[in-house]
């Protein structure tokens, strides 16, 4: 796919800015909100004006009333506006009052039917489209979203990463998973990429940890929400900042170059490399072993799964990353992977599979 720039992104800002809050409560609350930042050279202004609830009774957004109120951020502070759309009526309205850049949000994302509804829709529409992740951790789902609106005809797309839901999960609203965007960003290099520290960490004290995590990762852009009064806020209250955090958050970021001298590393690269082809030649060693146990499995009667091996193992493994200061989740990942084409390898000589 061969992506248009964005007008947004052809600023000479070192960071795309995209701020403004959760949702548009009042034309008071977003003008109020605009004047400041505009005085904080901010890409583009965003304000959810239809807010999907995980539950009724939420406030769910004022609606299409909002929209006006949006326009006058653009027409008084000329700042690009931007809203969150999720029907084909959201996208008619939405660019009926003017709305510069749409965004498909995480709930949306997961639904290809109500994807396809938005694609056809903004057919034959030159408008930017960002898509946020979708709000489990499917790298396909997200770049199906992205193509049913490629397809359609939008080529000036962008991607949201604001992180994915993990039951269980105490610490990030929503986990980084930074491996993730990584992929997309492989497979579609010329893809502009934003991050969403904000709903990724749905704590105000994270926003800013988590947005330079994302500069050193070479994000395109941040999405932060702000609110001149957070705590007051009627969505998100907890992950808004307040203009005068923003601000100090942008400044406190430090920009790393890309641009790196090859010859630095070149020792270092060399000795990965070698430690990489050393853990290739383990693993398939590995899997010979594997295949072994398989054979005296067959022969004896035994089931391929043994549980109370499984379980030993990863325990093992748990406390190695303890010792080393490795992180062990990244490490069990690693090793239930392992351990499932074992298994994969072992289920092929069991049942005499030669494939």
């Amino acid at each position: 796919m061969e992506f248009q720039r964005i007008d947004i992104f052809d600023r000479n800002d070192r960071t795309l800015l995209i701020a403004g809050p959760c949702s548009a409560e009042s034309e008071e609350q977003l003008l109020a909100v605009a004047s400041v930042l505009s005085k904080q050279k901010i890409s583009l202004f965003r304000a959810g004006i239809w807010k999907p609830r995980t539950r009724p009774g939420c406030f769910e957004g004022v609606g299409k009333k909002g929209l006006p109120w949006l326009r006058r951020v653009k027409d008084e502070f000329s700042i690009p506006i931007s809203t969150e759309v999720a029907t084909a009526e959201h996208v008619e309205l939405a660019l009926a009052a003017g709305v510069d850049v749409l965004w498909i949000g995480a709930r949306t994302t997961a639904n290809p039917f109500a994807v396809q509804e938005i694609a056809e829709a903004l057919r034959g529409c030159d408008v930017p489209v960002l898509v946020k992740n979708p709000v489990n951790p499917d790298i396909e789902l997200w770049i199906g979203a992205l193509e049913r609106l490629y397809n359609a005809g939008v080529v000036r797309l962008g991607a949201i990463h604001r992180g994915f839901s993990s039951y269980g999960e105490k610490y990030f609203r929503n986990a980084p998973q930074w491996q993730l965007p990584m992929e997309l960003h492989r497979r579609m290099p010329d893809l502009p990429l934003i991050c969403d520290p904000s709903h990724m960490g749905g704590k105000r004290e994270l926003v800013g940890f988590l947005a330079q995590q994302a500069l050193d990762l070479n994000f395109d852009g941040l999405m932060i929400e702000t609110h001149c009064n957070p705590v007051c806020a009627l969505s998100d209250a907890r992950q808004q900042v307040t203009p005068d955090e923003l601000a100090l958050i942008m400044d406190r970021l430090v920009h790393r170059s890309i641009d790196v001298d090859a010859t630095d590393f070149i020792s270092y690269r060399k000795r990965i490399d070698e430690i990489d082809e050393a853990i290739m030649e383990l693993l398939v060693k590995r899997m010979q072993v594997a295949r072994e146990i398989a054979e005296v499995k067959r022969e004896k009667g035994h089931a391929v799964f043994q549980p109370c091996r499984y379980n030993g193992t990863m325990q093992r493994y748990a406390e190695f990353c303890e010792k080393g200061k490795l992180d062990a989740d990244a490490i069990k990942s690693i090793f239930e992977a392992i351990h499932s084409e074992s298994i994969r390898q072992q289920l092929c000589i069991v049942n005499d599979n030669k494939e």
